[in-house]
């Protein structure tokens, strides 16, 4: 005789309900981490960039001992800005390498995957358009610039230990590679630019991802055809330049996140006082630049739910 069958064990009051390990960021955080699988740019180009400048300085600092030398002589800012200068440069290229990196990433984001055909396979998974155009978004506003600024922090730090061993090595003081160049307020100003820098290229990020879910081919042409079409009609029927000097103002740079010119006048840029993060937030340019973003990611959103692949 067969044994009697467990009812217990199928009574469905009798089993605990299974907690769900899935949450509602899960499929946001894979599809964030398949996008770094299928770029390694995002985070070879800036550190190939960073080796380009430690080569460059190391080559260079061994001329180190003498200027510093020669700048005994000078007064504390002329000493601050030769050491300051390979820093500040090394942090600017690297920074400007993450925005090409971001610029070019978005154009063959959605545009790549209908290309190869991939597009048929990533929507046959449960992962919503929505979830996909902002796991793709947040590469140039989010992971990008903090790799820029991990790889930046890291080369700073082997700039001044080569400069200190250097320096060492010549009978001369380190001292001043770390007091004339403090590492805690570098450090919170490349932070705040970072930031401030991502922020303010987001509409031009959302842009050329509406770009690339649109165009069937050359992405790139598009992306700077249409605006440049827009400048011409406008100066041709209303003779006017607002919507040039308006794309003017977001490429050039951000300057309302930072104070160039000291208040008290003496002349000497101290760097956290260059930090204007209320008058930033309170630039309408900014919060213009986020509604353009929304309504770009917006009909992104829309052109690939329709999409099909090329």
């Amino acid at each position: 005789m067969n044994a009697p069958a467990n009812t217990q064990a199928l009574d469905p009051q009798m089993i605990p309900p299974v907690a769900s390990t899935t949450a509602r960021t899960r499929p946001l955080y894979w599809s964030v981490r398949r996008e770094l699988w299928e770029n390694r740019s995002i985070y070879l180009a800036p550190l190939i960039a960073a080796a380009v400048m430690l080569f460059g300085f190391w080559t260079r600092a061994f001329h180190l001992p003498a200027r510093m030398r020669a700048a005994e002589a000078m007064d504390s800012v002329t000493q601050t800005n030769l050491l300051a200068t390979p820093y500040a440069f090394s942090a600017a290229l690297i920074m400007f390498a993450g925005l090409l990196v971001g610029w070019f990433y978005c154009l063959d984001a959605l545009h790549g995957e209908r290309r190869d055909r991939s597009i048929l396979f990533w929507k046959s998974l449960p992962v919503s358009d929505l979830t996909t155009v902002l796991a793709k978004f947040s590469i140039p506003l989010v992971v990008i610039p903090a790799v820029c600024f991990a790889t930046i922090v890291v080369m700073q730090f082997i700039m001044r230990v080569l400069s200190s061993i250097i320096l060492a090595t010549n009978g001369l003081s380190a001292a001043p590679v770390w007091t004339h160049v403090p590492l805690a307020e570098m450090t919170l100003v490349l932070l705040y630019g970072v930031a401030t820098m991502a922020v303010w290229y987001a509409p031009i990020y959302a842009w050329l991802l509406l770009v690339s879910a649109w165009a069937r081919r050359n992405t790139f042409l598009w992306a700077i055809f249409l605006p440049l079409a827009i400048c011409l009609v406008e100066w041709i029927v209303f003779h006017t330049g607002h919507f040039s000097k308006m794309l003017g103002e977001r490429f050039n740079s951000f300057r309302p996140a930072f104070d160039i010119v000291p208040d008290d006048g003496s002349g000497v840029i101290i760097p956290l006082s260059q930090l204007t993060p209320g008058r930033f937030l309170s630039t309408p340019g900014l919060w213009i630049g986020f509604a353009f973003a929304a309504a770009f990611l917006a009909a992104a959103i829309q052109l690939r739910r329709f999409r099909q692949p090329i």
